[in-house]
């Protein structure tokens, strides 16, 4: 078992001022794989103050300087591939081909990114006799969460270096082996002193004391709902800038026009993709009343084929949850689901058939479920899915739309036209149309209690700038 006892605050690893620490447990073995220290405000005054003071020089480099600093990050991300992949299995349980193929990869596509939106970016415009010029915010207090833990990580940092800001991240405790990681690329590529700090700890203790801090000037968070809320509590003593990327319950419309043998298979196996663990997981599947005996037989012999097992397995298809805590989470809302009359047609309360260790959860599929009902309503963030029935497409955009979410989307029929037509009536941040798959140059966010602010792409510089008029900065005449 390792051992991370320090925190990286300007530049170097430094013992903490906290005193508490916490094992981080691989959720396939239910067994420590290794040991972090917890920081406390202490900490994140260290760390603050480093950022503060590295923002004098670091928000004055050049566009050429910044680039060259992503393209030796990008070099040196890629050398530690391997070793990324690997702790996002262990401490999160992501099958070791997700790992390798999608979690590990999704960050250096995010440097990559952020260095083709910086080369072209339009930090200057003239206006009149104006000059409107954006610049870096400042300090960014980063938050990440530990369903896809380097995603999210570099899809903060990335935007943040290549703006010119300085930053204090709190990666999630269940999941900071990745975050380390992070720490060491970014030291290894020459990332100045101060620039990216690193401070461990839980939300109460570290992530109050960065959002409620005088010293930064802007929170990037990305968790539950009801998490983000805090945040957003805690920043507004000091007006402070908040982007929140929270929780979804995406619909996923099939249009009575569709190859169901297709898409519903489609939307089963995305919806069960990371166990379940993504935000804009297509959760509500909504198929026509008179197609609802097809799309179950469907949907049930599709979720049979999802096996559950340990993430270095080649049969497997999806690991664990990433917790106890979660497990039981989704324990309590399946057993929810069949007291309120949902139909389980896959899966159920439980672990799989044989497993006895691990946080595994059965692919769950629920037939007979109202837009009312508990499981079509609450972000379950595991592999559980249920299918709605409707009446007409009125009826789906309707319900699609009857949720407090509003991150993502899906719309699926055989006229293109008419699936645009349906996208562009769903109240989301985002809506894929017939399986069309993410681009990270796009804007990612949501709408309505999924959010505020968009990541990725040169959407995603956005909240780390600010914008100042410089009025009569070109004489009249």
């Amino acid at each position: 078992m390792s051992h991370h006892r320090q925190f990286y605050i300007n530049g170097q690893w430094v013992e903490p001022k906290g005193q508490g620490t916490v094992d981080v447990v691989n959720p396939a073995t239910e067994e420590a794989v290794a040991t972090i220290a917890l920081g406390n405000h202490e900490d994140v005054d260290l760390a603050v103050s480093a950022a503060r003071k590295a923002f004098e020089s670091y928000s004055q480099t050049s566009r050429e300087e910044r680039i060259a600093l992503l393209e030796k990050i990008i070099s040196v991300f890629q050398k530690r591939m391997g070793d990324v992949a690997e702790a996002i299995s262990q401490e999160m349980g992501a099958p070791a081909k997700l790992s390798k193929m999608a979690q590990a990869p999704s960050g250096l596509g995010h440097f990559a990114v952020a260095l083709e939106v910086l080369k072209d970016y339009q930090f200057e415009e003239q206006i009149g006799n104006t000059l409107v010029v954006k610049e870096p915010i400042g300090v960014c207090g980063l938050i990440t969460p530990w369903n896809w833990p380097m995603n999210q990580l570099t899809c903060k940092v990335a935007p943040a270096i290549a703006t010119g800001c300085t930053m204090v991240l709190k990666p999630s405790e269940v999941a900071p082996l990745s975050a380390l990681l992070l720490a060491e690329i970014l030291d290894e590529a020459g990332v100045p002193a101060g620039v990216f700090n690193l401070v461990n700890g839980d939300g109460p203790t570290v992530g109050a004391a960065m959002s409620g801090h005088r010293g930064i000037d802007m929170m990037s968070f990305t968790g539950s709902t009801n998490a983000g809320r805090h945040v957003m509590q805690n920043g507004a003593g000091t007006i402070k800038r908040v982007a929140l990327e929270l929780g979804g319950k995406s619909a996923n419309i099939l249009l009575d026009d569709v190859n169901f043998e297709k898409m519903v298979a489609h939307g089963v196996m995305s919806c069960m993709n990371n166990s379940g663990q993504s935000c804009n997981a297509p959760t509500r599947m909504l198929v026509p009343n008179s197609r609802m005996d097809e799309v179950v037989a469907i949907a049930q012999a599709v979720a049979a084929k999802v096996k559950p097992g340990d993430p270095n397995a080649e049969d497997t298809v999806i690991g664990p949850v990433a917790s106890k805590t979660q497990w039981t989470k989704i324990q309590d809302l399946i057993t929810q689901g069949i007291e309120e009359g949902a139909k389980v047609i896959a899966g159920g309360p439980g672990r799989p058939e044989g497993v006895s260790k691990g946080y595994y959860v059965k692919p769950t599929v629920f037939a007979n479920v109202t837009n009312e009902m508990t499981v079509a309503r609450e972000e379950i963030f595991g592999p559980v899915l249920s299918i709605i029935g409707y009446e007409n497409e009125d009826d789906a955009v309707r319900i699609a739309n009857d949720t407090q979410y509003g991150l993502s989307g899906y719309v699926s029929s055989g006229d293109i036209d008419r699936a645009r037509n349906v996208a562009r009536r769903i109240r989301t941040g985002m809506v894929h149309l017939n399986g069309a798959p993410l681009d990270n140059r796009a804007p990612f966010g949501g709408y309505k209690e999924s959010g505020n602010g968009r990541e990725w792409g040169h959407h995603g510089f956005e909240d780390f700038l600010e914008m100042k008029s410089i009025f009569g900065y070109v004489p009249k005449g």
